[in-house]
């Protein structure tokens, strides 16, 4: 409503790395929360922005390291987003994990924090490689809205649209989002708290792209050399015990005008 006073102040971002992006808006992977923390300036000149995610991290760490932080800040808004990371692990367990984003929930609409969270893609229709992973995304998907209705969290329902497992949106990892998927997914976090311009455009498909998918075995000789190149690295990671966060810290750790440096402190 024009002349209404925008209800958010203070945002804070907890999660993995899709939610950390590589803060490198030159390379195009600037990440969703800095994104959508910049929509947001546009309608509150003194909005403050601090990002706590991690690459690499699963939601028992995102919750055991970021959520004391973040309340510490006081936030009237925050994004939790977290699980991905933890649906390629062997011992995965929806409830588990479910559990530490819920807890999140809690502890932080109990002191007042609007909060919002996303459900995930079918990772099959990324990555045809991941379909037995399929049921893994469904069961997190199902516990993420119900503890989100439970805590009165918003949820964009990014599951629902075909675009979202458009490659395009996709680095060529397949992990992680593009800057167009970065984009969109500001955009339905953006539409589901109702901010101002906002809408649902956000799932419109993409144009006919001009060049077609392979298919057949050109589709087939993509898919190895995927596996050779993002895979294989993966899981001899896993194998040793690495992630790709190890050592990594927050990049804006302190409430900051959206834009400025993450050295910078408000």
């Amino acid at each position: 409503m024009p002349g209404a006073q925008f209800p958010f102040s203070r945002y804070v971002a907890l999660g993995d790395s899709q939610t950390e992006g590589d803060g490198d808006d030159v390379t195009g992977l600037r990440g969703w929360a800095d994104r959508l923390a910049e929509h947001m300036a546009r309608h509150s000149s003194g909005l403050l922005y601090a990002n706590l995610a991690v690459r690499g991290r699963l939601a028992g760490q995102v919750h055991a390291e970021q959520l004391a932080p973040a309340l510490a800040l006081r936030p009237d808004l925050a994004t939790v987003v977290a699980g991905v990371n933890d649906l390629l692990r062997p011992r995965f367990d929806a409830d588990e994990v479910v559990g530490h984003l819920e807890a999140m929930f809690a502890a932080l609409t109990a002191q007042g924090t609007r909060v919002a969270t996303l459900t995930f893609p079918d990772v099959a229709r990324i990555t045809p490689l991941a379909r037995p992973i399929r049921h893994r995304v469904t069961a997190l998907n199902h516990r993420i809205r119900q503890a989100a209705h439970r805590h009165g969290v918003a949820v964009a329902e990014t599951s629902h649209h075909a675009v979202v497992t458009d490659p395009r949106l996709w680095s060529t990892d397949r992990l992680h989002a593009g800057p167009l998927g970065h984009q969109r997914i500001a955009a339905a976090i953006a539409h589901a708290l109702a901010l101002p311009d906002s809408d649902d455009s956000w799932t419109h498909p993409l144009p006919t792209p001009t060049t077609p998918q392979p298919t057949g075995w050109r589709a087939g000789a993509a898919e190895l050399r995927w596996a050779a190149d993002f895979l294989g690295p993966w899981i001899t990671r896993r194998l040793r015990g690495r992630s790709s966060g190890d050592d990594r810290t927050a990049k804006r750790p302190h409430l900051t005008p959206p834009g400025t440096g993450p050295a910078q402190e408000a």
